[in-house]
């Protein structure tokens, strides 16, 4: 693997974690598999360093996460707000992975934005914030931030000492952002990094059922029924809306993490370029919007026109106020203005 910090860049990094002996690391709002596994390599690695670090999440992950190892030493900002606000005003640094902004914290943005400790941001999204912390490794171009971070243990030489439980938040932060590497995911230098992860004894077979094959029977009947009665098409089948509604998710007994993946089987379709799920939130009057694509189809333009958000080529995300049905006419106008690059 190429290094991936030129020299003066990663003895400025040393000296950052050097100087630290109380860091927290963070993840964005909803955290998905890449911000934990991320979190939770790169925590094992700063332990391994005789540093104290903990793991604060603005709130919980799905559900399909919670066998990933130290997952439950998580503290959820929404579940332990004193407990997290102490630990975060209290600490030498504060590692911010997978998000390039204080807003995608929400509530707990400005408890980080008040803290007098040293912020480190390792990210992989496009366009990071470069007033929100003193330094900033921002690799667009990587897969995900599990992998960024598996690259900096190495290079800091820390491959040696990491076990098979740091290797397998890493590797199902990789395969999670990449959709089981089926996007995002042609670096050939992905699959050396994975073999290295292999060589620590993680079972990735066993990570990829842990992830995708964990859900519930109510989880498959509302596949199904957005299969047959939501999923609309568009451009002649090249884009497709789906909508699920509150009362919906409490029909079928959604939990967190049942919406995962869903946004994806409209691509199933041949000639499908682009997909949209709109999904009212449970806990705020917004609605949810996750984009996928395949080949050259900019979601993450679209997301940033339309839908407040932004993210990656072929994988973005946002959100719009309520109520829905303004959102879907908001989807409408999006696959409209985007119809010649369909």
């Amino acid at each position: 693997m190429k290094p991936l910090l030129d020299n003066t860049t990663l003895f400025s990094l040393m000296r950052t974690l050097q100087n630290a002996r109380k860091i927290v690391i963070m993840g964005h709002r909803g955290p998905d598999g890449d911000a934990l596994g991320a979190a939770l390599g790169w925590a094992e690695y700063l332990q391994g360093l005789g540093k104290s670090a903990i793991v604060v999440m603005p709130n919980p992950f799905p559900d399909f996460l919670r066998w990933l190892p130290n997952s439950e030493k998580v503290i959820f900002y929404d579940h332990k707000r004193d407990v997290a606000r102490r630990l975060i005003e209290g600490t030498d640094l504060i590692c911010m992975l997978d998000f390039n902004s204080l807003h995608r914290l929400q509530e707990m943005g400005d408890v980080v934005a008040n803290s007098k400790a040293e912020r480190l941001m390792i990210d992989h999204h496009l366009s990071p914030d470069t007033t929100c912390a003193q330094t900033i490794i921002s690799h667009p171009e990587l897969s995900s931030t599990s992998e960024l971070v598996f690259r900096l243990i190495y290079q800091l030489g820390g491959y040696e000492t990491m076990t098979s439980q740091g290797a397998s938040a890493l590797y199902c932060g990789m395969m999670t952002d990449t959709g089981g590497f089926t996007y995002n995911s042609n670096n050939p230098e992905i699959y050396a990094i994975i073999s290295k992860l292999l060589e620590k004894g993680i079972d990735k077979d066993k990570i990829y059922r842990n992830v995708f094959n964990t859900y519930s029977v109510d989880r498959l009947r509302l596949q199904g029924y957005i299969l047959y009665e939501k999923l609309k098409f568009y451009a002649d089948n090249k884009a497709s809306i789906f909508t699920l509604t509150r009362n919906e998710m409490k029909e079928f007994h959604f939990i967190r993490g049942d919406a995962e993946g869903l946004v994806n089987m409209p691509l199933q379709v041949k000639g499908m370029r682009l997909s949209i799920s709109l999904r009212e939130d449970t806990e705020k009057d917004v609605v949810r919007v996750s984009l996928r694509s395949v080949d050259d189809f900019p979601c993450n333009k679209m997301s940033e026109e339309f839908f407040n958000g932004g993210g990656h080529l072929n994988a973005s995300g946002g959100e719009l106020p309520f109520p829905l049905e303004e959102a879907m006419k908001t989807a409408e106008r999006a696959i409209e203005a985007y119809k010649d690059l369909l």
